[in-house]
């Protein structure tokens, strides 16, 4: 199953501790291995702003929870998504079901 994961920095104490804490993703980055069972398609950061989006693909989202999980300090937002030929076939069958009731 794929999914879109966003997220955005918590914003909370003071400049000091919010500077501090951008040093703490930094260095938890640096160290940080994609969970086993998670293929990840994309990875971006927003530009100019804190957080991003990532489009990860797994059986497993106990693994994704756990790769968020370590993060405390932003906001998680996941979200299953389709690939638009696979969403696109399961409307079209679901569309002639409904015109093909009377």
């Amino acid at each position: 199953m794929k999914y879109v994961i966003s997220w955005k920095r918590k914003r909370h104490g003071t400049i000091a501790e919010y500077e501090n804490g951008q040093r703490r993703v930094l260095a938890l980055l640096k160290d940080w291995q994609r969970p086993e069972g998670v293929l990840i398609h994309q990875f971006v950061v927003r530009a100019g702003e804190t957080g991003g989006y990532a489009v990860v693909e797994t059986d497993d989202l106990a693994a994704v929870h756990e790769a968020t999980a370590a993060f405390s300090g932003f906001n998680f937002s996941i979200e299953p998504v389709l690939d638009i030929e696979v969403a696109m076939a399961a409307a079209g069958h679901a569309i002639a079901w409904r015109d093909s009731v009377v």
